[in-house]
């Protein structure tokens, strides 16, 4: 989307949140940290003077993206939210589908197991209370709060070669996962279902209404369908 933007020699801003020590460098302004909630969000923009905003976040960013609906009403600006399409079971998948984070807990109860916890390392204090070995693979080194784990520090897209590898290597016995989609975290369903590991998938959580795109090319057309006066997204 940034590289998109940048060719189009669009006036743009990539906002990140900060939760990543290197970010990747885009091709466009980078500004890094909240806003202030969406009062925070509204003032920005209006003070940026941006006409258009792409919620491009993570799937999970639920609190973002819903900030971004309501900043956007306030300052009376258009949204449309790049969103990678949600991964689809195929043959040979086992997976246990859960709402949310405390239903993934809820269904590694039982007999201790090898966990490839693979949800970032926002809510790994959830997973804390039972008796599981837990593999972490982070963007960052960072303090995580699971005495039993032991965590691989690197950076996607992944390989099914190397995820393969990396749950052999671990012993793992099953895997917890957001469904992102997309394809630069799919290598460790692939894997699973090659090795016939069960994976708790957990579902997206509720978002606001709002305007979704799943292709970058679609979110270019929605942008020139617009005003053809100056824009800044």
């Amino acid at each position: 989307m940034a590289r998109a933007l940048a060719e189009e020699g669009m006036e743009a801003v990539f906002s990140y949140a900060g939760r990543t020590a290197s970010p990747i460098t885009q091709p466009l302004p980078m500004r890094v940290g909240g806003f202030g909630g969406i009062e925070g969000l509204a003032q920005y923009i209006r003070e940026q003077g941006i006409t258009h905003v792409v919620d491009a976040t993570h799937p999970f960013a639920a609190q973002m993206s819903a900030h971004a609906v309501a900043a956007c009403s306030q300052a009376n600006v258009a949204l449309a939210a790049l969103e990678r399409q949600p991964w689809a079971p195929q043959t040979g998948d086992d997976w246990r589908i859960v709402p949310d984070l405390a239903a993934a807990v809820q269904a590694l109860a039982g007999e201790p197991a090898c966990v490839f916890l693979a949800i970032g390392r926002q809510n790994l204090g959830l997973f804390a209370g039972q008796k599981h070995h837990y593999l972490l693979r982070l963007v960052d080194p960072a303090p995580q709060p699971l005495a039993n784990a032991t965590v691989v520090v690197d950076r996607g897209p992944f390989t099914v070669g190397g995820d393969l590898a990396l749950l052999r290597r671990h012993a793992i016995t099953h895997i917890v996962a957001k469904n992102a989609g997309g394809s630069g975290a799919s290598a460790k369903l692939e894997a699973a279902r090659l090795l016939g590991l069960p994976v708790i998938l957990i579902d997206r959580p509720f978002i606001p209404d709002r305007l979704v795109f799943s292709e970058v090319d679609q979110v270019m057309r929605w942008l020139h369908a617009g005003s053809s006066a100056e824009r800044g997204v």
